[in-house]
């Protein structure tokens, strides 16, 4: 399968592209920068480029966006340049060119205000069923990309899947209270339960959906790290997630003791991930569970494909209110 990687300078980009062609694919990936796996640089909102990059590829990955870190950084107008216009090129280039398979990388950003539940209601339990209510021009316009992949299903019979990834980014959270409150390592890990997933993970999920979307057609999908919670657990998450998670997992208090590590006292909100493994037969190993045996073993909670492409921060400025300007 000849395969189109967009955005292959960033994270998914580059672990996608590194897993891709280790497993004897042919890869194209285009990116706005030069790296060690970018075949033809050049953006996705210039539409002459797109088409001349889809020559005889079978599946399109478009991960290539502006991110949320971009808000302060970029105007609306560049958002919708990148996000809804570039998709929109890559989707027109694809069913000129007969492609086979389009997977589109969305986020758990586009539910937006749909994540923050009122004081004293339990924790939001977010499946595929929630209707997003984007909160800034990032959620906006990747809701808008999604829109643009089903209404090229419906009307030129386009094979797409919608990949709504959580955190992934190696980089510091972008939440000053947070950074303060917790170890890195720490917050990231205690993510898991809840809103994050590892790379490889979110690779493998999309390598699925390329193969299995003729079958599939149109489908949206929350790819994050399987949760060990149930809905009945949403109103002590509120107040007790300790307690939750002590209940569930105590193999972890032990491991956070040696690191003088905390455990979230509050859980807002569950991505649940139940669809992406049933119909896409996605089987994520980086959960909680098995982070709490690799930090037992004294092993690196990331997985290897996590520390070979590294963090890459999203600004070249360096901001003094931290890692991002928002």
């Amino acid at each position: 399968m000849k395969v189109l990687v967009t955005g292959s300078a960033g994270h998914l980009g580059e672990g996608l592209v590194r897993t891709l062609k280790a497993r004897q694919y042919d890869v194209i990936g285009i990116d706005i920068k030069t790296s060690l796996f970018t075949t033809r640089v050049g953006s996705i909102a210039d539409r002459e480029f797109v088409e001349s990059c889809l020559d005889g590829i079978q599946a399109v990955i478009h991960t290539a966006t502006l991110h949320k870190p971009h808000v302060a950084t970029h105007s609306k107008q560049e958002f919708i340049d990148t996000n809804i216009t570039g998709t929109l090129n890559l989707l027109e280039a694809s069913v000129a060119a007969g492609v086979e398979a389009f997977v589109f990388t969305s986020t758990t950003s586009v539910f937006g205000d749909a994540l923050i539940p009122p004081a004293g209601m339990p924790a939001a339990w977010i499946t595929e069923a929630v209707t997003p209510v984007p909160k800034n021009i990032y959620g906006v316009t990747k809701t808008a990309a999604e829109d643009l992949c089903q209404l090229f299903f419906r009307n030129h019979g386009l094979p797409c899947i919608v990949l709504r990834t959580s955190r992934f980014f190696p980089e510091e959270d972008d939440n000053r209270a947070r950074r303060g409150a917790y170890a890195d390592d720490n917050l990231k890990i205690n993510e898991f339960l809840c809103r994050r997933v590892d790379l490889e993970d979110v690779v493998e999920a999309h390598i699925l959906a390329a193969k299995r979307a003729k079958e599939i057609g149109f489908g949206k999908y929350i790819i994050s790290a399987t949760t060990p919670f149930r809905q009945a657990h949403m109103q002590l998450l509120r107040n007790n997630a300790i307690g939750v998670v002590n209940e569930l997992i105590p193999a972890y208090l032990t491991e956070y003791q040696h690191r003088d590590w905390r455990m979230f006292g509050e859980i807002d909100r569950v991505y649940v991930n139940e669809k992406a493994r049933q119909e896409l037969g996605w089987q994520p190993r980086y959960d909680f569970s098995y982070i709490i045996e690799l930090l037992k073993a004294g092993k690196d909670f990331r997985s290897p494909l996590t520390l070979d492409v590294g963090a890459k921060g999203y600004h070249e400025e360096i901001f003094e209110d931290g890692p991002y300007p928002i």
